[in-house]
């Protein structure tokens, strides 16, 4: 009998429903996964004799039995391949190896020291070559990369525009494709961050989330109903540059008075600023030195911090905010100013139920993230929307 195209299709959903639904509650039975799947015992079990074989789900055991014979337990195997995650930002890039359960293997950090296209390219390359060679042996081996990128990018990859970076029209995952003969996924470094909260951090089983990274400059990651909103074109979440100051400082942009100018690493570069130091880590070891300009400098970011959460609180209504990034690792002195702005300004039903809190992943979820995109597009995750 030939196969239509129709029952092929079936197939790879179940297929993918079921790998999923084990990568996600592993270890589990066949049993439960035919109860969480709806799909009948003998269709599970056929589908996990290929995913065995494939060796994506390994077999252990036994697990609990209500009576009879124990079963055996199925695991994801997250060590069938591994793949890379990094984060390009104004300052720093850095990047992860990682398994494709996301648990970090190696990670590595440079400064860098300009912008040029050529010189940011070259340090890439030279990252991932160093990941590829610390990665451990596996049944598929280096099976994606994922890259978060301070900017706007379209569905192929392109960094349309990165003002901080004096980017425009540039097809990083062209680039490193041809590099590296793997899979490149490339998404605004806000995105990769939500993506890395949602699956790996303090927004686990949330619906509808806002992602604040906050570092070098201030984007947002925006879920709603459980998927990422990337608006009509796949621009959304630019909000480092809403105008907070009609009249305020020019930005890199082309606008003027944008909350980045207020709320992010780029205030420690403002003319005449006696601060002792000029990046996060520095300026939090004076803070818990008690410098007190670090903590002036600190209680004003989380003041302007505050007034944009509160603008996004408004307008999206979130049932959770989720502060990432660099500045994720200042909680303990941008968190109260944050969050007074925020109980004073924010509309009062907006409040209620409303959490928020400083990621948990720290300054690694934009490359968790950006990894775990990679994962997803190895395993061919497919979504039915009804």
């Amino acid at each position: 009998m030939k196969v239509t195209g129709d029952q092929a299709l079936v197939k790879k959903i179940n297929k993918s429903l079921v790998l999923h639904t084990i990568r996600t509650h592993s270890p589990v039975s066949r049993a439960k996964v035919s109860e969480m799947t709806g799909l009948n015992k003998a269709t599970v079990s056929n589908l996990v004799a290929e995913l065995c074989g494939q060796e994506l789900v390994t077999e252990a055991g036994p697990g609990e039995s209500s009576g009879g014979r124990k079963p055996l337990m199925l695991h994801f195997n997250s060590m069938a391949g591994t793949v890379i995650g990094l984060e390009l930002r104004i300052r720093q890039l850095s990047a992860v190896l990682c398994d494709l359960g996301g648990h970090i293997l190696h990670e590595l950090e440079i400064e860098l020291d300009k912008h040029e296209l050529a010189y940011v390219v070259e340090q890439m390359k030279d990252m991932i070559g160093q990941m590829i060679a610390a990665a451990p042996p596996s049944p598929y081996g280096i099976v994606g990369i994922g890259v978060g990128v301070p900017g706007m990018v379209d569905e192929h990859g392109v960094v349309l525009f990165a003002p901080n970076l004096g980017w425009e029209m540039v097809n990083l995952r062209g680039i490193l494709e041809e590099a590296f003969a793997v899979p490149v996924t490339i998404d605004n470094e806000a995105n990769a961050g939500a993506q890395g909260e949602l699956n790996f951090g303090a927004a686990r089983g949330v619906r509808h989330l806002l992602y604040i990274s906050a570092g070098s400059g201030i984007g947002s990651g925006i879920i709603i109903g459980g998927e990422l909103y990337k608006g009509a074109r796949g621009y959304a979440g630019e909000t480092g540059h809403m105008t907070i100051e009609s009249g305020g400082k020019p930005c890199s942009c082309g606008s003027r008075g944008c909350w980045e100018l207020y709320a992010s690493e780029r205030t420690y570069d403002q003319p005449g600023l006696p601060l002792p130091s000029r990046t996060t880590p520095e300026l939090v070891r004076h803070a818990r030195s008690g410098n007190e300009e670090a903590l002036r400098h600190f209680a004003t970011m989380g003041t302007y911090l505050g007034i944009g959460v509160t603008n996004l609180i408004n307008s999206f209504n979130p049932e959770l905010i989720v502060i990432g990034g660099a500045l994720s690792e200042a909680e303990p002195w941008l968190g109260g100013p944050l969050r007074h702005v925020v109980a004073e300004r924010t509309l009062p039903y907006h409040k209620q139920q409303l959490e928020i809190t400083f990621s948990k992943l720290g300054g690694k979820g934009t490359m968790i993230g950006a990894a775990f995109a990679a994962v997803m597009h190895f395993l061919g995750n497919i979504r039915v929307t009804i």
